[in-house]
């Protein structure tokens, strides 16, 4: 009896022991984000990747408003859990066609490195152009991307982080299909954001610049060998990226200028809507594919950005305006200026800093 006795009370020691000496497991910081607007988390891949940390990580919603579930990428400030009574202004920053915000691109440093502010990269679907489209039955299901921006992924990122929810300390910027976003949602929503940016956007829709209209009609339509190659360069692009194609009329109605079939094309030609631009902080940055001789997809932009420029000057609004050409010193990834990440990474190691102290000064 006495032996079982010492057995115990040696075993209880030695437990005690170890729980002192063993290391103790670190508590995450990462805030947990309570569903609301419309947005239910689930667990996916994405949300649950070892790539994921703290301050920059994934979450998983789904939303009666677009079909499927949509990633959307966090990143908060290094000292965000340090400073537990601060708040911060945020970029949106929308991504491109076909792309993802889980992709490993919007995890880099130049977006990573940002200490003042909050960052978000929501989900804007392959082929969504954030916009509500006007066909809401076709193959792809609901597709209500503005909705799921405006009406909800903005209120759920106030109510769960602690930012400045005004317009002085909110800015919206975008990649490509990204750019076009930015600022169709700067100009429809001028009281939510005081800074737009467009890293090779697509930034003119109207009918003199049929190629852009139509490379938005091939995403729509699934005609994959007329763009999917060429409109992203963050993530490999297969047959499917597009898939199920639909209607050509399913975003914006008719893209064909007869007797005004294509108005509201025309209504959504951010070089049309320019003047609503007043007041903001712009910022443009395109190459131009070296001529078009390396990148025809970014010489195509090249023009749409130069006309919204020249319609800014025109009115009068300063833009801050970056054509990199072939892309010849602006840093070592951009090889010719094209429509490629390399080029995007240095796009925003110059846009980041300014938004940063624009915003700052807001907060």
């Amino acid at each position: 009896m006495k032996n079982s006795v010492k057995r115990v009370l040696s075993m209880l020691v030695a437990a005690v022991l170890l729980a002192l000496t063993a290391p103790t497991a670190q508590a995450s910081s990462r805030p947990s984000p309570a569903d609301g607007f419309g947005l239910t988390q689930v667990e996916s891949a994405a949300s649950t990747a070892p790539t994921n940390t703290d301050t920059n990580f994934v979450i998983t919603v789904k939303s009666a408003e677009v079909q499927g579930e949509q990633n959307i990428r966090i990143i908060l400030p290094k000292d965000y859990a340090a400073n537990p009574g601060k708040r911060y202004p945020v970029l949106y920053f929308l991504h491109g066609s076909p792309d993802d915000p889980s992709s490993p691109f919007y995890g880099n440093a130049a977006l990573t490195g940002a200490s003042g502010m909050i960052t978000v990269v929501p989900d804007g679907g392959n082929r969504g152009w954030y916009a509500n489209w006007l066909n809401q039955n076709t193959a792809a299901g609901a597709a209500n991307w503005e909705n799921f921006h405006i009406k909800q992924v903005i209120p759920f990122i106030d109510a769960n982080l602690r930012t400045i929810p005004t317009k002085q300390a909110r800015a919206i910027a975008g990649i490509s299909m990204g750019g076009f976003g930015a600022f169709r949602y700067a100009q429809r929503y001028p009281e939510l954001f005081s800074q737009v940016g467009s890293l090779s956007g697509d930034l003119e829709l109207g009918a003199n610049q049929m190629a852009m209209r139509l490379v938005v009609v091939a995403s729509l339509t699934n005609a994959t060998g007329a763009i999917c190659a060429s409109t992203s360069g963050t993530v490999a692009c297969d047959g499917n990226a597009y898939a199920p194609g639909v209607d050509s009329d399913a975003l914006f109605g008719s893209p064909y200028p007869v007797f005004d079939a294509d108005r509201v094309w025309n209504q959504n030609d951010p070089v049309a809507n320019a003047a609503k631009l007043r007041g903001m902080g712009i910022h443009i940055y395109i190459g131009n594919g070296d001529g078009g001789k390396h990148d025809v997809m970014e010489w195509w932009l090249e023009s749409s950005s130069a006309h919204m420029k020249t319609k800014l000057d025109s009115l009068g609004i300063p833009v801050h305006y970056e054509n990199y050409g072939n892309g010849a010193g602006w840093g070592e990834y951009c090889q010719g200026g094209g429509h490629q990440s390399g080029c995007w990474y240095q796009d925003l190691v110059d846009l980041m800093p300014r938004l940063q102290a624009s915003l700052t000064r807001a907060g």
